[in-house]
């Protein structure tokens, strides 16, 4: 189930992507407070707007901007929204998306093509080990592509192992949905139990939320903790609530693939700029073919590589490396650039180490501090000191680490929507 203009050529890509582009502007200029309010106060004339490259005559809006001012980005009135769902918005209450029945068939087909692009068939069953409660889009979204695409879906939900385990015994699926940190226990309890895993039938995971590979698209120390014990293919996939897309990998597992006839993507610098090939920069999106809350150039806060090459599969669709971290997390500490993914994946050299946050504050002076809370399964001294000095080889840094009661760490880590922990607690303020 691959759509034709995948498979296509750079320039018909680009005549279906400007094609809806000035179908979106005029759908914006008529339908949207926010956008009319933008294109108003920048003189901004739509008629000009017929290119990509065009797009640069409009400024970004951001996440900031949706908190602030979220019931101006509705383009259609309530008694059309099907299904409500929140994001965590950057500065404190959650952010409501709204979706139409025409939202919905478009998320539907988003995660059906995704699904297939990491080789799921009709005749598989998946096994959804994350929510489809608490207002949360990805379950949805997973159960609609599911159901779009023929194949069978078991909404398990989160944790659990024991469930996990007598599920996949009973049903006998071949694809998990699943956080890859989670597969991990899955593994532990099944040694624990005497279940036999690597004959349970499960051919692969397509896995959520955190990142399985290095820059270069091979595996990451987490990545290959997983491969190790448990020889299932691993595919990464990427999304957002806001943009109702996800970027997943094929088989050839070299960054997730654009939908080019559902968003266009740019990668831009501090300035607004497209940052050069092979550079890291901000993803900004604009959305195709949605009704209720269409988004234009808007900045998405996470940082990525953009790949342009064609793909040996045999799209020729933009494909995403993994996220670096996210703009807002960005730490500058004693000179170097770090985001926290980079801190997550050293920590996950040390099997003593089995949960942490990380924290990030202002110190007295007004400069970035890291602390890392850690809970460790032999906790020692020495292993303080064999991170401490991992930190400065990899990272050229060595934050502040220190052991720390679980309770506290699961506490700190609690989300108010109770959806997956917080590894991150950013208390800067700017």
């Amino acid at each position: 189930m691959i759509p034709e203009i995948e498979t296509a050529q750079a320039d018909e890509i680009r005549i279906l992507q400007e094609q809806k582009l000035t179908k979106l502007i005029f759908y914006l200029a008529a339908n949207s407070p926010f956008y009319q309010r933008l294109f108003k106060s920048n003189k901004i004339n739509i008629a000009e707007i017929k290119k990509i490259e065009d797009l640069v005559k409009i400024p970004t809006s951001n996440k900031d901007d949706l908190q602030k001012y979220n019931e101006d980005f509705f383009c259609v009135p309530k008694t059309e929204i099907i299904d409500y769902v929140t994001t965590s918005g950057t500065l404190g209450d959650p952010v409501t998306i709204g979706l139409t029945d025409t939202d919905l068939e478009r998320l539907a087909y988003n995660e059906a093509i995704s699904f297939a692009c990491a080789g799921v068939r009709k005749e598989d069953i998946i096994q959804l080990t994350t929510t489809m409660d608490r207002r949360f889009m990805a379950g949805l979204a997973y159960f609609l592509g599911a159901r779009k695409l023929g194949a069978g879906i078991i909404r398990v939900g989160a944790g659990i192992p024991e469930l996990q385990w007598d599920t996949i015994l009973k049903f006998k699926p071949s694809y998990l949905i699943v956080v890859p940190s989670f597969l991990l226990k899955l593994i532990q309890y099944a040694k624990a139990h005497n279940i036999d895993y690597k004959n349970s039938g499960i051919r692969a995971a397509i896995c959520i939320g955190e990142s399985l590979r290095d820059q270069d698209f091979g595996l990451n120390v987490l990545g290959s903790k997983i491969k190790s014990e448990w020889d299932i293919e691993l595919f990464s996939t990427y999304a957002s609530t806001e943009m109702s897309t996800a970027f997943t990998e094929c088989s050839e597992q070299q960054g997730g693939h654009l939908h080019p006839e559902l968003l266009i993507a740019e990668i831009l610098d501090d300035e607004g700029n497209e940052v050069p090939e092979g550079y890291s920069g901000e993803l900004t999106i604009t959305t195709l073919g949605i009704e209720a809350m269409p988004l234009l150039r808007f900045r998405t806060g996470d940082v990525v590589v953009a790949h342009r090459f064609p793909c040996k599969c045999g799209r020729n669709t933009l494909r995403l490396g993994p996220v670096l971290g996210r703009k807002k997390q960005m730490i500058k500490y004693k000179g170097t650039t770090l985001y926290p993914p980079a801190m997550d994946n050293l920590l996950n050299d040390f099997s003593e180490v089995t949960n942490h946050v990380i924290e990030i504050y202002h110190n007295q002076i007004g400069t970035d501090e890291i602390k890392i809370k850690i809970t460790a399964s032999s906790a020692s001294e020495r292993l303080l000191r064999n991170i401490k000095d991992h930190f400065r080889s990899r990272l050229r840094v060595s934050p502040k680490i220190e052991i720390t009661d679980l309770k506290e760490i699961q506490k700190l880590q609690a989300s108010k929507l109770g959806r997956k922990p917080i590894r991150v607690i950013d208390t800067r303020t700017v």
